[in-house]
């Protein structure tokens, strides 16, 4: 069985699904199907969120998710059930926007409709495709904890809801992004969080491949956008991927590989366009191991720098830092430690699938027992590859190159698939270029 995702381009237009349903019935294996809301529909119901929008404003957003929806529905061959749902849909939309509260568990149910709205129209495209498949609501088998905006889901009764719904002979189609806490209110896994949905529901049924359908062909060396010679990765392994999505590579959510890490289940990333090109294989064990085999970059970054004398020859401080930290929910990405002080970077880019927001709050509990310093406007690379520990050289060649930048902090070591370390943001794409030519352009 094969899972397969197609992301917001691959089904933002009516020709958009009609390739993607092509894709879907050329292959029998392709039975559970995980589809994004269409692409812009998510932004433009986050705009939604705004309570300085008037009533005009809001008109002119929801007159364009409508638009966006109808010019896909009338140019089905019956678009009478799709319509119908599809208004369905909008109805609920308009009485959620008059809802007074506007919660966190308001905005989740909010950015639902979305995804719902893409599967009721797509399941009318697949069965004109020649594919019969059954919808189902992602709310009634992915079950998460309470913590709206990025929820957990709960592995253990996914798989069992799975297992009571599927049957091997059927195809099925749902939503990515969404589940349902236990009192039944919508909640979302963030942005992003589509591809994160079908890894679970590939580890939960088993599958033999998980499909990431999207608009590029596969993972490439970095953002073709920065460097124009980047090229695409036929293969990599789980470790290589993890690190890329994690440190900035934009093409899987940086959590969909757990799942699949987990379930030992290879990951194909393809484009909708270009399906007879190989795209990306993610694998457990590559037969090319290069030690330099792919560079990201992160955008808007923050440093947060603690300083103690209470570090000094004690115990217990680090500790008592990240236990803030956890509390508050705040991701940390590279650490570094001298004796009186710590810092750590934090992503805090508008569109990071876990971002940190540095309250007053939080600020005001670190500073119950140490100062803080706080620095934006940084960047994060990191060179992805193997045996990056084990590589003689390899670190006095890369810093050669970077001794025209201010490099603010480095980390090597903790992993030998990556180097990273952070420079200024305005140096990035620059960076990025030189070492690209300089460690793939061989």
């Amino acid at each position: 069985m094969i899972v397969s995702k197609f992301g917001g381009t691959s089904v933002g237009t009516f020709q958009a699904m009609q390739k993607s349903a092509e894709i879907v019935s050329e292959d029998v294996d392709r039975s559970f199907i995980v589809i994004s809301a269409t692409s812009g529909t998510t932004n433009d119901l986050v705009a939604l969120m705004s309570p300085e929008l008037d009533s005009t404003a809001r008109e002119a957003i929801i007159i364009r998710i409508k638009e966006r929806h109808l010019s896909i529905i009338q140019k089905l061959g019956s678009p009478e059930k799709a319509e119908i749902s599809f208004k369905e849909e909008l109805t609920q939309l308009r009485q959620h926007l008059d809802q007074v509260a506007r919660d966190k568990r308001w905005k989740d149910r909010l950015v639902s409709f979305g995804e719902l709205m893409s599967t009721k129209i797509f399941i009318e495209v697949l069965k004109e495709s020649g594919v019969d498949a059954e919808w189902i609501d992602a709310r009634e088998i992915l079950k998460t904890d309470s913590t709206f905006g990025n929820a957990t889901p709960d592995r253990g009764m996914l798989k069992k809801n799975l297992q009571k719904r599927i049957e091997t002979d059927k195809v099925y189609l749902t939503q990515g992004f969404i589940g349902s806490d236990v009192f039944g209110n919508t909640t979302t896994l963030g942005r992003g969080g589509s591809d994160f949905s079908a890894a679970l529901f590939a580890e939960a049924i088993n599958a033999d491949l998980l499909e990431i359908w999207t608009d590029v062909a596969g993972i490439y060396s970095t953002d073709p956008r920065v460097v124009k010679a980047a090229r695409p990765i036929k293969e990599i392994t789980f470790d290589e991927a993890a690190e890329l999505s994690v440190f900035g590579g934009k093409v899987l959510h940086p959590a969909t590989l757990k799942p699949a890490i987990r379930g030992k289940i290879d990951v194909r990333v393809s484009s909708t366009s270009e399906p007879e090109k190989p795209g990306t294989l993610i694998v457990h064990e590559s037969t090319e191991k290069p030690v330099v085999r792919a560079l990201s970059l992160r955008k808007n970054q923050t440093l947060l720098t603690v300083r103690s004398l209470d570090m000094l020859h004690q115990y217990g401080f680090l500790a008592k830092l990240f236990q803030v930290l956890s509390d508050n929910k705040i991701s940390v990405d590279l650490v570094s430690t001298s004796e009186v002080s710590v810092s750590l970077t934090l992503d805090t880019a508008v569109n990071a699938s876990n971002k940190v927001e540095l309250t007053i709050e939080v600020l005001e509990e670190l500073r119950e027992f140490c100062e803080v310093e706080i620095e934006k406007d940084y960047c994060l690379i990191a060179l992805i590859g193997n045996s990056l520990t084990k590589t003689a050289g390899i670190s006095g060649k890369l810093f050669n190159k970077l001794k025209d930048y201010n490099i603010r902090m480095v980390c090597h070591g903790a992993s030998e698939n990556n180097i990273c370390f952070l420079a200024n943001e305005s140096d990035g794409e620059s960076i990025v270029k030189l070492l690209h030519k300089e460690f793939i352009e061989l």
